[in-house]
């Protein structure tokens, strides 16, 4: 299971991890690209540590909205949150959602910070670790 840093200068670090099951306290202050779904449950494990930000698959949105519940969740604790679509990112393989993916949703937070649907997200990250945008 994939999860290794792909950007790391002084303005941030990105980190892809397979699943968000695997954040650690080593992740402190990342943005993290996880190929998990938007669920809650993929929330709750992003609230276990303090994150810049944090990406899911739409895994398709869903049902009442299940595969990105977490967006307002993670809105309502200060973190800015989004995600990749499951059309152009695969679920579990964060390196394909890193090199392909697209942002479908984000909250308020996200799109404050640039975060937004329609972007590539290796694009958006880059370019907030590069020079120094919000964080």
């Amino acid at each position: 299971m994939l999860k290794t840093t792909v950007a790391s200068t002084p303005k941030g670090r990105v980190v892809l991890m397979d699943s968000i099951t695997k954040v650690t306290p080593d992740d402190k202050g990342a943005h993290i690209v996880s190929a998990s779904h938007g669920g809650t449950s993929s929330g709750e494990f992003a609230l276990e540590v303090p994150l810049s930000s944090v990406f899911f698959n739409d895994a398709g949105v869903g049902k009442n909205r299940a595969g990105i519940a977490a967006l307002d969740m993670l809105q309502a604790k200060g973190v800015a949150a989004a995600t990749i679509s499951h059309e152009t990112g695969r679920i579990g393989d964060s390196q394909d959602m890193w090199d392909e993916g697209v942002i479908s949703h984000a909250n308020g937070i996200a799109i404050a910070r640039g975060l937004k649907p329609g972007l590539r997200v290796k694009d958006a990250l880059l370019a907030i670790v590069s020079d120094g945008k919000n964080r």
